[in-house]
């Protein structure tokens, strides 16, 4: 059996993924920019130790041409000593330019020249004034030599800081283009791990959707971490338990119907034969009574027949044998089954819209929910009114809908009914208006159940029944979802 992460095991291990993205970056920098700080250091120490032995070899070479020349014209030993210390002194100043290449060649000069001003310190044979202007001559030399170290100093100085900033330039662009590609790369897996863990609660909210309209035929199947995919097993049971019991009520409700229906035959012929005076005649009192118990007898059958109708419209509403139609003509060919209603009552019934939409549909099905919809329409209207049909296409790009509307003059629906006009058996507060046939009295109310038919069948469909905002009127809109095969 394989084992499945959870929800929350996934969501942490995505933030610990992209902690530890931007944690490498952050680590790589930090350690190339020491690696930077180390390298300017050593240069830094570098650059003072040289700086100073430049300056203290300028020194003691002062101090060496000062006591030569003292002691070529005195002769005294302790100025002869005094210029071999400052020479040990210059030797070890001398000591690190002669480590460092750029200026080993000039130091190792430098050298040669003191061996050449000692050498003549301690050759006797030469005058004076010959020994003077050689010592003078070779301490120009050095001179000219400790120029050359200072600049070559300064100028292996300044390399070097070159160096260290382009380093430094080098990294930065480097760390910025590692923080970008992270940042990238983080975001992409931010958004790719989002959009792979939504996709299971997005489809559970299209199931929980399914379940609360009705559509119990649709499996729940969820893909994804083992939480979710838990809670899609138990939201599938539950659409079946639904199952089951929307059949046992079907079930309940039609076997009680069919029972209640032979007894309630008998009492009909019962009261009929009463009120023809079969068992004998009638006083008034008794004839009164007689006249109620069939009204409500026949009140009865007509509730019973309702239930009946309703549960068979339901039940075949997930039966639907769908085929290519052209609604524009599926709602003419309802309108005009309605003929004689509608002009009866002098009303005006115009279809507009797309001629050509064509939709897989149950045309018998669909029509029946159209049906309800004129009929309440006319029901509704006004003498003289006019009943409005679109058909269309409504939504974007990305979610598309085929649209039926259907507008009429009537008084529409009352704001405290629009919540269940949908429900079974719920009659509104509304009262159609009276007509010529009525001597002025109010149609019969209906028994409440012609929008739940159509809210089945529409639902089988696949598609919603909306009750617009009034308009001087009702307004019903029918929606049916157009993938891209039906586009």
């Amino acid at each position: 059996m394989t084992l499945r992460a959870s929800f929350r095991q996934l969501l942490l291990f995505a933030f610990v993924l992209i902690a530890l993205l931007l944690g490498a970056v952050s680590l790589s920098g930090l350690q190339a920019l020491q690696g930077v700080l180390a390298q300017s250091r050593v240069a830094g120490q570098q650059s003072v130790q040289l700086n100073l032995s430049t300056r203290g070899l300028a020194e003691r070479s002062t101090d060496m041409e000062r006591a030569a020349r003292q002691y070529l014209v005195l002769g005294d030993d302790a100025l002869r000593q005094r210029f071999d210390d400052a020479a040990n002194q210059a030797q070890a100043l001398l000591l690190p330019l002669g480590q460092y290449p750029p200026t080993a060649a000039l130091a190792q000069q430098w050298l040669a020249s003191v061996v050449r001003v000692r050498s003549q310190l301690a050759d006797g044979r030469l005058a004076l004034a010959a020994r003077g202007e050689t010592v003078a001559a070779e301490f120009r030399t050095l001179d000219g030599i400790s120029r050359g170290l200072t600049l070559q100093v300064q100028q292996s100085i300044a390399e070097h800081n070159q160096e260290v900033q382009d380093a430094l330039e080098t990294q930065r662009n480097r760390q910025v283009q590692q923080v970008l590609v992270a940042i990238v790369a983080a975001a992409a897996a931010a958004l790719a791990f989002g959009l792979w863990l939504t996709q299971p609660l997005r489809r559970l909210g299209r199931a929980i959707v399914a379940l609360g309209e009705g559509r119990l035929n649709e499996p729940v199947v969820i893909r994804g971490p083992s939480d979710l995919a838990s809670l899609g097993r138990q939201l599938d049971w539950l659409r079946l338990r639904l199952t089951e019991l929307d059949e046992d009520k079907a079930r309940f409700l039609r076997h009680t119907s069919h029972e209640l229906k032979t007894p309630l035959a008998a009492l009909r012929e019962g009261v009929a034969l009463l009120s023809e005076g079969v068992g004998g005649a009638l006083g008034a009192e008794q004839a009164e009574i007689v006249a109620i118990l069939q009204h409500n007898t026949s009140v009865l059958q007509q509730q019973i027949e309702d239930l009946l109708r309703y549960n068979a419209a339901a039940f075949d509403a997930r039966q639907l044998q769908r085929r290519p139609t052209l609604l524009h003509h599926l709602v003419q060919d309802v309108v005009q089954a309605q003929r004689l209603s509608w002009q009866a009552r002098g009303l005006a019934v115009v279809v507009e819209g797309d001629a050509t939409l064509s939709h897989p549909v149950d045309p018998e099905r669909l029509g029946m929910a159209l049906g309800n919809l004129l009929s309440n329409a006319i029901r509704f209207s006004p003498a003289g009114g006019r009943i409005r049909w679109w058909v269309g296409l409504l939504g974007s790009a990305e979610e598309r809908y085929i649209a039926l509307q259907i507008n009429d003059d009537g008084p529409g629906v009352a704001a405290a009914d629009r919540e269940h006009i949908f429900d079974p058996f719920y009659r509104g507060s509304t009262q159609p208006p009276p007509n010529s046939t009525s001597n002025g009295t109010h149609p019969p109310r209906g028994s409440g159940i012609g929008l739940a038919i159509v809210r089945e069948q529409v639902t089988a469909h696949g598609g919603r029944v909306l009750l617009m905002a009034d308009a001087g009127g009702a307004c019903f809109r029918i929606l049916l979802p157009l993938d891209a095969s039906h586009a």
